[in-house]
């Protein structure tokens, strides 16, 4: 089970497809569903949200924050948590995700200069700071931005 197979239950939802004020024996006769006199009985009933001129709650909640659509979730990944890996082992986005360092990519991965390195190792990722490639260099290892 997963959310793309989700559905009603049987028999709990109805096709709003039929005709409505055709008579009692449609079952949906003379007020067509709406009641007995009232706004919302009537044509041009308001819209949803609308709480009869009182401040509706969507402007009464004060609006916090702001979210850049153009941001990116970069992971950043220091040069010693790549001590785990052998000698002269290539290091790859998806050796990260195998060795549990990282849990998913999401918009790419920089590798950041913190921490010590003993190994000669070439780093695959999708940024470098100066300092992760100064130390990984050092050891004749290779950072290559893919």
């Amino acid at each position: 089970m997963d959310l793309s197979n989700l559905r009603a239950a049987e028999g709990s939802t109805h096709n709003d497809n039929f005709r409505r004020g055709r008579g009692h024996g449609s079952g949906n006769g003379k007020t067509a569903g709406k009641g007995h006199k009232g706004q919302k009985a009537r044509s041009g009933a308001p819209r949803p949200g609308f709480e009869g001129g009182q401040m509706p709650l969507y402007r009464r909640l004060p609006k916090r924050g702001f979210k850049c659509r153009n941001s990116k979730e970069i992971i950043g990944i220091n040069v010693s948590a790549l001590e785990r890996f052998e000698n002269d082992s290539v290091v790859s986005i998806e050796t990260l995700l195998e060795a549990g360092i990282i849990k998913n990519t999401a918009d790419g991965v920089k590798i950041l200069g913190n921490g010590e390195l003993t190994k000669k190792l070439t780093v695959q990722a999708n940024a470098f700071s100066a300092g992760a490639v100064e130390k990984i260099e050092a050891l004749g290892g290779k950072a290559e931005v893919i």
